[in-house]
Parts: C-alpha cells; structure tokens; sequence
C-alpha cells in the first residue's frame, strides 16, 4: 500500500459477502482499495486501448503487409 492519504467514502456492499469478510477477518477497507485500484487500472488500460486503436490497426495492417521487423532475425 501506498502512503497516500486516506479519504472516508461510504460504500453499498452484498450483506452476505460482509459477513463472510468479518468472518474471515478480512480488512475491508483494504479489500475495497484493492479492488477499485484494478478497476481503475482495468478501466485505464481500456481507454488507452480505444484511444490508440487507430495506431494499432494501423501497425497490424502493416505488419501484415510487410511482416514483422527484424523477422529474419528470429530465431523461433
């Protein structure tokens, strides 16, 4: 974890899969920070993707007309 600051937030969660973290003595601050994070990151790299799309078609369309850089170098 980070050093970051932290920020009291109020969140709607299943009962039954609060009762199973308590049960387990799962810190569910923690557990909820860690998955936003990865949503976050999972929503960050989507955007990316969507907005180099463009460039990416563009060097596989190239690649599939010129092959691969440096191919005969392989050795694979």
């Amino acid at each position: 974890m980070s050093a970051h600051a932290r920020k009291p937030t109020n969140l709607s969660l299943d009962a039954t899969l609060i009762g199973e973290a308590k049960a387990l003595s799962v810190n569910l601050s923690r557990a909820a920070e860690e998955g936003v994070r990865a949503a976050v990151a999972k929503a960050k790299a989507a955007r990316w993707k969507a907005e180099n799309a463009e460039a990416l078609d563009g060097y596989n369309r190239w690649v599939e007309a010129n092959g691969l850089p440096l191919d005969k170098y392989r050795q694979f």
